[in-house]
């Protein structure tokens, strides 16, 4: 048994029926979109957490200036 209950050779014959249907030209475009979409999010969280550490950074420098004054 492989996911789910679908074996491999199901999940294979699936697979198969998909690429004559879309054909791969289309197929490799939709998950060139898909691969895209996802960098672009990785990209988004990963320049918000940033943002969000320099915030965090500026605030404790000016706490620390503040207490030396």
């Amino acid at each position: 048994m492989g996911l789910g209950g679908i074996s491999i050779w199901q999940l294979l014959i699936v697979l198969v029926i998909v690429a004559l249907i879309f054909g791969t030209k289309k197929l490799r475009g939709i998950g060139g979109d898909l691969g895209g979409a996802v960098k672009g999010f990785k990209k988004a969280i990963n320049d918000d957490a940033t943002k969000d550490g320099e915030e965090v950074t500026q605030e404790t420098e000016k706490t620390a200036s503040e207490e030396k004054s």
